[in-house]
């Protein structure tokens, strides 16, 4: 439940534009047929002398506004365009790593060396001591007339989803059997480990076939160390900092980017910069320098390529400046391949056109490293490429030009029936890039694609609901959200939730 409530809310802060849709392209689109064929057709350029901006012709600023739909649709586009300095770009094979026991070995030298670590469902054990604090917060909301503190409101009959009185009861007789503390067991983060589960006769053996579960006692704190597998070819390592500054272990707690908390000074979400620095003790630099020592150390030639702050908050309405417990600044590293990097997006990919696919969706590359006054706080590895060889050399590239107007027009298409849904949307184009992204073919292979250039167009939109009872504001200043991708050899559009 919680999980599905801190989806939701993200979902919020992103601003999706779910109900859109997805637009097919039309007959009369300017955007050239994806799939394998247009891959089979990109060429060299051959020779090429420049810098890219030039060979490119991309401005250092683009400005342009868009008015349709009897003026409920307006893209405001008022960007930096940023191009990397390189002289030229191919286009990569690339797959994915495989999650074996050296990348394990590997993760958890560099972050848990010469750590003991501990099966986590065993050390997690709720204990007497926890049952019963989790009583007495219960019986403080009910004392309160706070019924329903979780707000998982009521089903379909009108009843409510979670009943505090039951809940109590359920403690109360779990406390009767409840160990003292839970159990210390040593293990080596590895797949295929077993555990045990369940408590008295119920006690079972189980194994973890895709998933490893450990808890690392450090000098610097405790930290859960999650590693699944489940999802092939998706890898996922999670390592989190335990925070003693949560309140209620089944209140939703977690790490939200600055981004959706600084976007729009009207949301009950927002805080403002200077109350987020002030939690801060430590500078931007000294906290760059911790997140990009242990990514070094990963070996897989990781550079910085975003920062933001991150907030860590508690309650199941989102972040504000009463919930927020902690701060810190997030690292986004992504690879870097003869100058041009990857380009750092917050979709992480592995989306299904339709919920009937048997299709196993590849989600991108992604690592994000969390640095507080007192170290790391979370970091967050998935899907780590293998990178091929070099299918097309110094590809040849549409100019800027082209590509503006390709942009135009089809976010003009891709978001018309906005206005089905509401009375008005400005979107604020605030950033354009130029870097690799991912592409592949589910349907043929799920675990090998290309590295191609694209140009990304970063912002946010304001807009306003038909029945008057809603608005959303975000100037897209901070965003790391694309509202266009576009493939810088072909000008097709990539759908960075699909992939391809």
């Amino acid at each position: 439940m919680k999980k599905k409530i801190a989806a939701t809310f993200l979902c919020f802060g992103m601003g999706c534009t779910a109900l859109a849709g997805c637009e097919k392209t039309p007959e009369n689109a300017i955007v050239k047929e994806k799939g394998a064929d247009s891959i089979r057709q990109y060429e060299s350029a051959g020779e090429t002398k420049g810098k890219l901006r030039e060979i490119l012709k991309a401005p250092e600023h683009y400005k342009n506004e868009g008015v349709y739909e009897d003026g409920k649709l307006i893209i405001d586009t008022d960007a930096d365009v940023f191009v990397p300095d390189a002289e030229s770009v191919n286009t990569y094979a690339v797959s994915a790593k495989e999650l074996n026991q050296e990348l394990i070995d590997k993760v958890t030298e560099v972050f848990f060396a010469g750590d003991k670590i501990y099966q986590g469902v065993a050390y997690h054990v709720q204990s007497k001591e926890d049952i019963q604090n989790q009583i007495t917060i219960l019986k403080k909301y009910k004392a309160e007339g706070n019924m329903d503190p979780y707000l998982y409101g009521n089903d379909e009959n009108g009843n409510p989803q979670f009943d505090i009185d039951a809940s109590i009861e359920r403690y109360e007789e779990e406390l009767k059997t409840a160990p003292d503390t839970g159990e210390k067991i040593e293990t080596t983060p590895a797949l295929n480990l077993e555990y045990w589960s369940g408590k008295g006769e119920e006690r079972v053996k189980e194994v973890d076939t895709d998933h490893f579960y450990g808890v690392a006692e450090t000098e610097d704190g405790i930290f859960d160390y999650f590693i699944d597998y489940g999802l092939k070819p998706d890898v996922e390592i999670q390592i989190s900092k335990l925070k003693e500054e949560s309140r209620d272990p089944m209140e939703l707690s977690d790490w939200l980017e600055g981004e959706f908390v600084l976007g729009n000074p009207e949301s009950p979400n927002y805080i403002p910069e200077e109350s987020i620095q002030n939690m801060l003790n430590i500078s931007l630099e000294d906290a760059k320098k911790i997140a990009e020592e242990k990514v070094d150390q990963l070996g897989f030639g990781y550079a910085l390529a975003h920062w933001d702050y991150s907030v860590f908050y508690h309650g199941e309405t989102g972040p504000n400046e009463q919930n927020m417990l902690d701060a810190g600044y997030l690292f986004a590293f992504s690879r870097n391949l003869g100058g041009v990097p990857v380009t750092h997006e917050m979709n992480m990919g592995g989306g299904l056109e339709d919920m009937d696919s048997t299709l196993e969706p590849w989600s991108y590359e992604r690592c994000t490293v969390i640095v507080g006054d007192d170290g790391i706080q979370k970091v967050d590895l998935r899907c780590p490429y293998e990178i091929g060889e070099v299918k097309t050399e110094n590809v040849r590239l549409m100019d800027f030009d082209s590509i503006a107007q390709i942009y135009e027009q089809m976010m003009e298409v891709s978001n018309a029936d906005i206005v089905n849904y509401e009375a008005k949307r400005t979107f604020h184009i605030r950033n354009i890039r130029f870097g690799y992204t991912r592409i592949y073919d589910p349907a043929a292979d799920n675990d090998t694609g290309l590295l191609v250039p694209v140009w990304d167009f970063f912002g946010g939109f304001d807009s306003e609901s038909r029945d008057g009872t809603g608005t959303d504001k975000n100037n897209g200043e901070r965003s790391t959200r694309s509202f266009m991708t576009i493939n810088a050899i072909d000008g097709s559009v990539i759908d960075r939730s699909l992939g391809y």
